[in-house]
């Protein structure tokens, strides 16, 4: 695997970072292509879902039921590697004790005025997981996105993936559906699959919230139907960033960059550090590794606040933090996706077993997005009792109501002054 080592122990960290974003460029415009699919799969149902099922992933071979027998589901969990399934229920607990914990309970706030307004959640009442297929199967990904809208009490949770040329899902991804509480699981993928989830057909129940990665088009397709259901974000390429001090262990680091560079084709990984003598032996590691198609660079900075400056303006997917100095940073660290903190926390435990959720923003949008939550299942409103209060806050509210122009706004909370039965 090809790197290169970059000294910028002289470049602004904003600069570095654009230089950095810049060697995975943005992938090509299908949102033509998407359109068409949505409209289809809208106007035609299960009849234009099947007919992108057979072109995109049978290709052309026989279609099994869009919809996958429970019975099948249960069949394929009792048939899993003893190991694997103990693996998938480490994963299912820890992933399902960290979700709980992002459930608020509604709280009442009493306003000076004498009223009160209740911060309320509730989950909604369908969602869906898309687990990709293609390279490999994603069982994995079934938890992250089941496991956590079960946490955030969704009433209905489907499961789509693509079927193979045989028509089928993997059997590890329907054992997984099983064990992590999947109500329903589809055989399609694509941007087809997300129209019949935003939309609905024949077979395919319409649901509130989609989420989970994929490739461009299944991406584009979630940004086109976001409006009419929730999403939790755009997935692109995945990234590793990777701060380590002065005579951090090269080959553990390597073994991380090069897990994150499996991803495949426009990944980055990175590592940033003040010795120019771990980066050179990390850079003869990853030379001897096959290569992936992934970006990585080797960046020497002149201290530790400069790799923060960058890092911040990066805004990785994924940061590790290795090191006495470079885990003390971790408090000031405020746009990544997850953090990873200390020589034994590699990034690879985070995609399976931690507890924490691997759908991340990618593509530095943790600068604004979270990683994947139970807040992404659920709703917040509010609940508002204005009693004794009332008048005191329409004198308050009616001027700013008529600064608007809005006569019976201002007449609306009026109405509450006065010898009103409810006050």
């Amino acid at each position: 695997m090809h790197c290169e080592i970059w000294d910028a122990q002289d470049s602004a960290g904003a600069r570095t970072a654009a230089r950095l974003r810049a060697l995975v460029p943005g992938g090509l415009s299908v949102r033509e292509a998407v359109a068409e699919i949505l409209t289809e799969v809208r106007s035609h149902g299960d009849e234009a879902l099947n007919g992108y099922t057979r072109r995109f992933d049978t290709h052309g071979g026989d279609l099994l039921p869009l919809r996958v027998d429970p019975a099948q589901l249960r069949d394929a969990a009792d048939a899993l590697a003893p190991d694997v399934r103990a693996g998938l229920s480490t994963a299912i607990a820890n992933l399902e004790c960290v979700a709980q914990a992002g459930i608020r309970e509604d709280r009442p706030v009493t306003l000076p005025d004498g009223h009160q307004v209740i911060l309320r959640e509730a989950p909604v009442a369908r969602a869906a997981v898309y687990v990709p297929g293609g390279r490999a199967p994603y069982p994995s990904t079934v938890l992250m996105g089941v496991v956590t809208a079960r946490a955030a009490g969704v009433g209905e949770i489907a499961v789509c993936s693509p079927p193979g040329p045989d028509g089928e899902i993997s059997a590890v991804v329907l054992g997984a559906c099983h064990l992590a509480g999947a109500h329903t699981v589809y055989r399609m993928g694509g941007a087809q699959s997300i129209a019949a989830l935003a939309y609905g057909t024949e077979t395919v129940t319409a649901v509130d919230v989609i989420v989970g990665p994929g490739n461009l088009y299944t991406q584009e397709a979630k940004l086109q139907v976001c409006g009419e259901v929730g999403i939790d974000g755009f997935a692109g390429p995945s990234d590793l960033m990777v701060i380590a001090d002065r005579g951090a262990d090269p080959a553990p680091l390597a073994a991380d960059l090069l897990a994150q560079a499996e991803h495949g084709q426009a990944t980055i990984v990175v590592a940033l550090s003040s010795d120019a003598d771990l980066l050179g032996a990390l850079a003869q590691q990853l030379d001897r590794a096959p290569d992936t198609g992934a970006v990585a660079r080797l960046v020497l900075v002149s201290d530790d606040e400069r790799a923060l400056e960058i890092t911040q303006a990066f805004a990785p997917e994924h940061l590790q933090l290795v090191g006495a100095q470079a885990q003390a940073l971790a408090p000031r660290v405020t746009h990544a996706g997850c953090i990873f903190v200390g020589p034994a926390s590699a990034t690879a435990f985070g995609d399976y077993v931690a507890g924490s959720n691997h759908v991340l923003p990618t593509g530095g949008a943790a600068r604004f997005a979270s990683s994947l939550s139970p807040g992404h299942f659920r709703r917040r409103f509010t609940e508002v009792h204005i009693g004794a209060g009332a008048p005191a806050l329409a004198r308050a509210g009616a001027p700013v109501a008529r600064a608007e122009g809005f006569e019976w706004h201002a007449r609306s909370m009026e109405a509450r002054i006065g010898d009103n039965p409810q006050l």
